[in-house]
């Protein structure tokens, strides 16, 4: 199993082989557009992240001490996003998950290259994934 920062360095090392941003925005859309498609029963307002301009449900569930992420948005770019973010944090423990510095953000631009509201957010779901890490490390199943 790979850890959480040996899977940033490769987003890192794949975003520095993309010439531009509108490669990048590409690569995003393209991930996006590999994410399976959540259930129809999770798309609730429970699982819908606040603060985000694009419609994001994210919903996790517990298997074998890790972390399984389940995601979707009605945005292209948000939903690639959202896939970079799974890729990283999906099938960690919870300890990982919240103890993990996610510099690939920074590192592959993200931050300043995204609109504020998109940077916002990613914010808000980088803050919703983390909070699953945490009930379910408190939970301690």
């Amino acid at each position: 199993m790979m850890t959480i920062n040996v899977i940033q360095d490769k987003i890192i090392e794949e975003f520095s082989e993309l010439d531009d941003w509108l490669d990048k925005y590409e690569y995003l859309i393209d991930l996006g557009k590999e994410l399976n498609p959540l259930a129809a029963d999770l798309k609730t307002e429970d699982n819908a992240i606040k603060g985000c301009q694009a419609k994001v449900w994210i919903s996790a569930e517990m298997k074998d001490g890790k972390l399984c992420f389940f995601a979707d948005s009605d945005a292209l770019i948000t939903k690639g996003l959202v896939a970079l973010l799974l890729r990283v944090l999906n099938d960690q423990t919870p300890a990982d998950i919240v103890n993990a510095d996610l510099y690939f953000i920074e590192k592959v631009g993200l931050n300043s290259h995204l609109s504020p509201s998109r940077a916002n957010g990613l914010a808000s779901i980088v803050k919703q994934i983390k909070w699953y890490g945490m009930e379910y490390k408190n939970e301690k199943i």
